[in-house]
């Protein structure tokens, strides 16, 4: 890989992290997110003041810092349906993306929305109460989307009098339930995001406690996701024909490389036709490159007329992914109405919409004991289970374990066009002992 590849992909590493929050309601989420807010500096002003004012209407004799997010809660009473909500910041060390997933079991579908692209994800638990069935479904969700690195947050620490046993117990539970799910990195963190203990600053209430306040974490948890070095994939989301007298016969194939890298020169394969053809030109910002790699979008040129439209997927002929008209996957069933054996559905993958019908619902997950309820006949809100789909054409998909971005996709009902599941493709929760062997030190490979 050229050195231009290799700074590009480092830089984008180093400086940014995407992570997302959960937890079930009153575990003290807003809070936390409005006390790292706070108190790394990244509330405005006039935000503040607001936030002041609104809590002395309260009563209140300190600001709530929860009032920073609770907007979404407004929002959710008026009946507006909510999905997640980004928040952008930084420190000296770091930029931040942070997705604020709600907290409520009939939200959980939204934490996949928001840990679908994240590369750590914050579990928050209250301290008095411990592991709630809500905590396993989030590291469930966290382990399904493969998120390399999970924050266990004992929140409320106060309110248990700071006791380190209450801590250890709760964070030994948490981290052999997540363990068995073949989570790479668990970090557990005492805090108390009402006081401000160990979010940012390190707490004087307890001294037993050596480890990072989260903000550190965030900061120097590493990040190594390169997704130039996954199998490259291309999928096409429009072909570019001017036709004009400058360009009679330009034909280009545009749209964002999902992950990889393609080269000039290099022999490429058009699934699912399987037809081949070399790569003669690339355009990036409207310059001719020699190389390009995930994320940018570009315009890849071929040396042959080849028949290639919307949905296609252009990958290295010596690395390109068999095509199968039958998908095995786990998914999280994320609508109202149930997902039932025989359902016609529609499937999306990357640019790509085929029919499908739901031939078999193998299992549903129990959550308590992570056991396998075989053959329920339906996944309701909220349920993780496998499912095998069979589509009208063939697909070109990778292992989820592969690549999050090529080996997932979305069930859709075709009459209304609302999202059934959310899929990923190939075996669902990672070998706790592979994990324990170290295959990949820096935890998945995506």
């Amino acid at each position: 890989m050229s050195t231009s590849t290799e700074q590009f992909a480092d830089v984008s590493a180093t400086t940014l992290l995407r992570f997302a929050t959960a937890g079930s309601v009153d575990d003290g989420k807003s809070t936390l997110v409005g006390r790292l807010l706070h108190d790394s500096k990244s509330v405005l002003a006039d935000q503040l003041e607001a936030v002041e004012a609104a809590s002395l209407q309260r009563g209140q004799d300190a600001p709530d810092l929860a009032l920073l997010t609770d907007g979404l809660r407004a929002e959710r009473e008026q009946g507006i349906t909510i999905d997640v909500a980004y928040r952008y910041f930084a420190t000296a060390r770091r930029r931040f993306i942070l997705a604020d997933t709600p907290g409520h079991v009939q939200y959980t579908r939204n934490m996949v929305t928001g840990a679908s692209t994240a590369e750590l994800a914050v579990v928050l638990v209250d301290a008095r109460n411990g592991v709630v069935e809500q905590t396993r479904r989030h590291a469930a969700v966290a382990a399904l989307l493969r998120v390399p690195h999970v924050v266990l947050a004992v929140n409320k620490m106060d309110l248990v009098d700071y006791a380190e046993s209450v801590f250890a117990a709760i964070a030994a539970e948490f981290t052999t339930y997540a363990s068995e799910l073949g989570v790479p990195e668990i970090t557990a963190i005492p805090i108390s995001a009402l006081a401000g203990d160990n979010v940012v600053e390190p707490s004087a209430n307890m001294d037993w406690y050596g480890g990072p306040t989260v903000l550190e974490h965030l900061e120097t948890v590493p990040v190594s996701h390169d997704l130039t070095a996954c199998h490259a994939r291309f999928p096409v989301q429009y072909v570019i024909r001017p036709q004009t007298a400058e360009h009679p016969d330009y034909r280009g194939y545009a749209g964002q490389i999902a992950a990889g890298a393609f080269r000039v020169g290099e022999e490429i394969t058009v699934l699912p036709s399987g037809k081949k053809s070399t790569i003669t030109a690339i355009d990036a910002l409207g310059e001719s490159v020699d190389i390009a790699w995930a994320p940018q979008s570009v315009t890849i040129r071929l040396a042959d007329d080849i028949d290639i439209s919307r949905g296609d997927l252009l990958a290295p002929s010596s690395d390109a992914p068999a095509t199968s008209q039958d998908v095995e996957a786990t998914v999280c069933h994320v609508a109202d109405q149930p997902l039932t054996v025989g359902q016609r559905v529609l499937l999306k993958h990357t640019t790509r919409t085929v029919k499908a019908i739901v031939k078999e619902i193998p299992s549903r997950l129990t959550l308590d004991d992570l056991s396998q309820h075989p053959n329920p006949g339906q996944l309701v809100a909220n349920d993780i289970g496998r499912v095998k789909v069979r589509t009208a054409e063939p697909l070109a998909l990778d292992a989820y374990a592969d690549s999050r971005r090529t080996g997932s996709f979305l069930l859709i009902d075709p009459a209304d066009g609302t999202t059934l599941a959310a899929g990923m493709a190939g075996e669902s929760f990672a070998s706790a002992k592979a994990v324990a062997a170290g295959d990949d030190e820096d935890g998945w490979d995506f």
